[in-house]
């Protein structure tokens, strides 16, 4: 099992410089957690690399971005992006001329959830080919970067693929119901985990979430190589879940949204950074704090940890840096609503018994209980009622901070890491704010 390490001190700064390159490996969709690595290596005067899935045509082939496509998605980025497709999974491989995954869940109901199976070795073939696809696809990016990056300068692997659920109807009202779900509509997510397409999930989980990182790590050698030649380094760094300490009754404590069901796919990259760095190589898994964004909207409830950050800010920063962002938070509130309030409700929930009783580190992730549900539900509906327009939140503040923060603690944080696997709670984003506060950094 992965030690618990929160990061308790800055990072050292200084050490990346302008002419090194950040390599984004994952496409950047909307705004999340990778806009702030890509910020932060744009401020320091890094160049800045991305890559991409690819897109499906309708026939299920998988092909490069058109010109328009590539125009938006450098335009999104801001740089370079190597147009060779990366999507990871195995759902619409065809193996042996036999139906994709997909296709063959096409006729599948959600009601038959339970019952549903595949034939025997279908998803193991499916995996292998998948596997092999993304690997050639990553070697071949990998030559490219040798011919884009000059000779001495240090570079930074970002991985921020995640995700994994496979690309079929059937899946999305079960979700809604595992994550959303409340009375008749309540769906155990153990039970569903349990079941064929619960096992099929968890092993495309690992695949995109996980193996990834390690296929990444092991195409590179050549860039490793290269870099040492000319003094330089290459560095890796993944984006990680695995709770977050945040302020509950006055004090930091470990929390996590449930049920995470990624959690176990997690774990595995957490044990990939592990073995790299048994074998000399610098690669971190940094376990970022929740957020919301468009991909985080299926997880309702995850929102409800980042309203202490605010106590957080307070606590490490001081109110020079709290009371701004406070000011705008309670501008959205409804009138008659306060912060205070807000709050005092977010803590509620976080030190409720029924959480107390099923949250514990050394056996996370837990499965939901209807208990734990209808209270998490309730709780965000709550506190989302609270704001005057629902496209307009605190946590959508709160979470810009959040993805600036880790964007600037993971990139300094690569270059000399403590541990292969590294906790950004909330405290340690409080003492970043007052660091930039005291620099004067916007």
């Amino acid at each position: 099992m992965t030690e618990y390490l929160p990061m308790k001190q800055l990072p050292e700064t200084g050490r990346y410089k302008a002419g090194d390159v950040l390599v984004l490996v994952g496409e950047l969709f909307g705004r999340g957690y990778a806009n702030g690595l890509i910020e932060e290596a744009r401020r320091i005067g890094m160049n800045v690399i991305g890559t991409t899935v690819g897109r499906r045509d309708s026939d299920g082939s998988l092909r490069p971005l058109n010109a328009d496509e590539l125009a938006e998605s450098e335009s999104l980025l801001g740089g370079k992006i190597i147009n060779v497709p990366l999507e990871a999974g195995f759902d619409m491989e065809s193996v042996d001329g036999q139906p994709s995954i997909s296709e063959l869940l096409k006729k599948s109901r959600p009601d038959d959830w339970d019952s549903i199976s595949f034939p025997d070795g279908l998803i193991e073939k499916a995996c292998s080919a998948g596997t092999a696809r993304f690997r050639a696809a990553i070697s071949q990016v990998a030559k490219e970067l040798e011919t884009l990056i000059p000779a001495g300068a240090n570079i930074l692997l970002a991985h921020s693929m995640a995700g994994g659920i496979p690309r079929a109807r059937v899946f999305m009202p079960l979700l809604n119901r595992v994550f959303k779900g409340t009375g008749d509509k309540y769906l155990s997510s153990e039970a569903f985990w349990n079941s064929k397409l619960g096992r099929l999930c968890d092993t495309s989980f690992n695949e995109v979430t996980a193996d990834t990182f390690r296929y990444l790590i092991d195409e590179t050698s050549g860039l490793r190589e290269r870099a040492t030649a000319s003094g330089a380094r290459v560095n890796y760094s993944a984006y990680g879940y695995h709770g977050t300490g945040v302020l509950v009754g006055g004090e930091y404590r470990w929390q996590s949204y449930t049920p995470y069901v990624q959690g176990i796919a997690k774990m595995r990259l957490e044990s990939i950074a592990g073995q790299a760095t048994s074998n000399g190589i610098s690669a971190t898994v940094f376990n970022c704090p929740e957020i919301q964004t468009n991909s985080s909207a299926l997880f309702l409830g995850v929102e409800i940890s980042l309203y202490p950050l605010i106590t957080a800010i307070s606590r490490e920063a001081g109110e020079s840096v709290a009371a701004p962002i406070e000011a705008r938070c309670q501008a959205m509130l409804k009138d008659g609503e306060t912060m205070a309030h807000l709050l005092e409700r977010a803590d509620a929930y976080l030190s409720s018994p029924v959480l107390e009783g099923i949250l514990d580190f050394a056996t996370w992730p837990q499965p939901n209980t209807r208990e734990q549900a209808e209270l998490m539900l309730a709780s965000s509906a709550e506190l989302m009622g609270m704001h005057k327009d629902q496209k307009q939140l605190v946590c959508a503040e709160l979470s810009r901070i959040v993805f600036l923060s880790t964007g600037r603690l993971m990139l300094h944080g690569s270059w000399n890491p403590s541990a292969p696997v590294l906790w950004l709670n909330h405290d340690i984003i409080g003492r970043l704010l007052a660091d930039q506060f005291g620099a004067g950094i916007a």
